[in-house]
Formats: C-alpha cells, sequence, structure tokens
C-alpha cells in the first residue's frame, strides 16, 4: 500500500515502519536545505541538487524552495528533474548519445561536454536551442583517496586537460566545469580553486560561468561554512563577471535518515555471531563496499568491545562478501529485532540493485509533523522490470 501515514513517536524506534525501508526525515533535510541557502546567499553563487547522489523526488518541490535547481548526468535525470522540481537542469555526461540527445536538449538550460570531440558534435546544435555550453576541465589535482572516486587519476577520461585547449575556448563554449572533490570540505576546495586559477585562469574572462562540481560536504558536523562563504566571495571579487555554481549530492540528503532493517537469523560461525539482516550491503548500501566505510547503526559501538555482546552483519544474498562488522551491543541481539543503519539517504537509492531477486527497501518518509508516509513498495513487478 502507498500513501499510509503511521504516527511516529521519535523517541523510540519504529515498528510501525515495514521492514525494510529508507526513511527520509524532513525535519533534517530542511535544515541541510536551509544551510545551503545561506550560503547560496551570503556568498552570492548557485547551489544545484545533484541527482546521482540524491535524487528522492518526492521533495523536489521543497528543494527547489531553497535550492537553484539541479543537475543531471543521463537523460533519465534530467527528465526526472524537468518533471518533478519544473525546471530545466544543467547537464553533464562523459558522453552524449546520439539517439538521446534531441530529447535531453528539452529539459536542459546548461550542457557542459566533457571533451573536444563532444563540442565539435553537439555544441552548435545545443547553442541554437539556446543552451549554455560549458566544457569540463580536468586540473590534475585532487584530494580524494579511494581511487574509483579520483577523477584525476592517470588516464582518467573525465574532463580535458590544460595542454588539450589553447588560448581560445572553442566557439559557444561559455562555462566551465571542474569536478574533483568527494566528500571534501572547504580547505580543500580552497587549494583546488588556487590549481584551477593558475592552470585555468587565462580562460576565465572569456566564460560567463564556472561550476565547482559536487564533493561540497556542506552539511557534515564541522564543515567551516563561514570559510566556505569567504572563500567564494573572494573568488568573486576576482572574476565578478561568473556566475559560480556548486552542485552537491551527499551535502543534501547527508544525515537526514535512515535504513530500517530486521533480524532475519542469528548463526555461530568460528566464534562470531552472524545477525543475518533483510537487506544487503551489496545490493542496498553498495558504497559501504565500494568506498569503503563502516555504517553506522543505532545504538551499537563501531567497534567490539570486550564483554559486551558483538555482532558480525551479513546481507540476505549469496554474495560471500555481502557483511559488515564488527559491533557490540549493550544487551545480545534476538531474531526480530530492529537494526537502523545511519544516514542511508544519499547513494543509496539511486545505485540499489535486485541481485539474488532481493527486493527493493520501501521508501518513506517522516515528515515535519512527526507522521511516517509509505511513499513506495517494491515487489516481484519491479525485480522483473529490471531484467
Amino acid at each position: 500500500m502507498v500513501n499510509l501515514y503511521i504516527p511516529i513517536n521519535m523517541h523510540i524506534q519504529y515498528p510501525q515502519i515495514a521492514s525494510p525501508a529508507y526513511v527520509l526525515e524532513e525535519k533534517l533535510l530542511l535544515n541541510n536545505l536551509r544551510l545551503m541557502e545561506r550560503v547560496q546567499k551570503e556568498a552570492g553563487v548557485e547551489i544545484i541538487c545533484a541527482l546521482k547522489g540524491f535524487s528522492f523526488y518526492h521533495v523536489f518541490g521543497t528543494i527547489k524552495k531553497y535550492l537553484s535547481g539541479a543537475t543531471a548526468s543521463s537523460l533519465n535525470e534530467a527528465r526526472l528533474a524537468h518533471e518533478e522540481m519544473g525546471k530545466k537542469c544543467h547537464a553533464y555526461t562523459p558522453a552524449y548519445l546520439g539517439s538521446e540527445f534531441n530529447e535531453f536538449m528539452k529539459y536542459a538550460s546548461h550542457m557542459t561536454f566533457n571533451s573536444l570531440n563532444q563540442v565539435n558534435q553537439y555544441a552548435d546544435q545545443a547553442v541554437k536551442n539556446g543552451i549554455s555550453c560549458g566544457i569540463r576541465i580536468n586540473p590534475e589535482y585532487a584530494e580524494v583517496e579511494t581511487d574509483m572516486f579520483n577523477p584525476c587519476i592517470a588516464g582518467s577520461r573525465l574532463g580535458i586537460r590544460r595542454s588539450d585547449v589553447g588560448n581560445t575556448l572553442p566557439v559557444g563554449i561559455e562555462g566551465l566545469h571542474s569536478h574533483t572533490l568527494c566528500e571534501n570540505d572547504s580547505f580543500v576546495l580552497e587549494r583546488t580553486l588556487k590549481v584551477i586559477e593558475e592552470k585555468f585562469g587565462d580562460l576565465l574572462p572569456q566564460i560567463k560561468w564556472l561550476n565547482l562540481g559536487g564533493g561540497h560536504l556542506i552539511t557534515k558536523e564541522g564543515y567551516d561554512v563561514d570559510h566556505l562563504i569567504q572563500l567564494l566571495q573572494s573568488f568573486k571579487s576576482r572574476y565578478p563577471h561568473l556566475t559560480i555554481i556548486l552542485e552537491p549530492g551527499s551535502a543534501v540528503g547527508w544525515q537526514t535518515g535512515f535504513l530500517k532493517s530486521t533480524i532475519l537469523d542469528i548463526v555461530h560461525s568460528a566464534g562470531i555471531d552472524v545477525a543475518i539482516l533483510d537487506v544487503s550491503f551489496a545490493a542496498h548500501m553498495p558504497d559501504t563496499l565500494e568506498m569503503p566505510y563502516k555504517p553506522r547503526i543505532r545504538h551499537a559501538s563501531m567497534e567490539p568491545i570486550a564483554g559486551k555482546p558483538s555482532y558480525r552483519f551479513g546481507g540476505m544474498t549469496c554474495l560471500a562478501g555481502d557483511f559488515y562488522g564488527d559491533y557490540s551491543f549493550d544487551s545480545p541481539l534476538k531474531i526480530g529485532d530492529e537494526i537502523i543503519f545511519e544516514d542511508m539517504i544519499h547513494y543509496t537509492m539511486v545505485k540499489t540493485t535486485t541481485f539474488n531477486g532481493v527486493n527493493l527497501p520501501d521508501i518513506g518518509m517522516i515528515d515535519v509533523n512527526e507522521q511516517y508516509k509509505r511513499l513506495k513498495h517494491f515487489g516481484f513487478d519491479s525485480f522483473k522490470a529490471r531484467l
């Protein structure tokens, strides 16, 4: 059943919410949006929501009240932003498909191209359709520890290097796009901007906008928002003709909700207690294995504590590596207990799979009145439709 409202006591667990379920907490989302709105206003920049990290379209109507729009990395994302946010979006993809390009242009106000080949193939057509065109640059500088998320590794296919372009940008190009951050702070941005100015500074007078991409974890506790504002104000004072754009994804959904799961079984293996869940790390929380990072579990210590009940958590797929551990609790766990994985709204729903035929978790929201609304439920039809 969809659109089911259930009163929720925010100080207890959530037995009324079907398991498994991704649950957005609207109050927390609003806190993030208000903070980013402050940055927009005080720094004089545009912040747009990157759908690749946060595509919770049920709240797009709320997002557009605070942010300047959205950015898409595919035709599907662009259409979703247009239909659910009611406005055209910024777009970038490593390579546009010729069969999709005409439709893509219907939903885009800005289009960034990844290479000079793509510029030559599509930019003229986009300009004729009133779209502002840009090109992605690779400043060959990134402070990203995991190569899988580093766009500046040797041989990267993402963006053009300074040696790839002459002293004049191609006709029709009026923006540059740099995306080299990944959950970084404002001081990494400061060092990145310095490199951009050193390598591409002579091209900045030729453009109208500079997109600084995503990876700005503005809403993380401890992020120096005042430093970010001052940094952007200073940059704009040097280039007052430029519109500066930031497109965070994680920061929008950061710490705004959880994934509810339930223990299906507890098995004992070589002295380790393994709790098997109705969710999968591989299928429902893929970044925990890809980054990798250890997800936080409510009421659990992040590391095992001697003398306390400790558990490893296993997903419900047949993949041997579909597990994470170990955690300690004050009391022993039992079959049927609820397990809450914190901060599971960004880069989760957008990356889920139905590997092994496992169902996708429900999608729901606790609104500002502390009522739960189930927005989506998935079953066999969802599984079959993806095959």
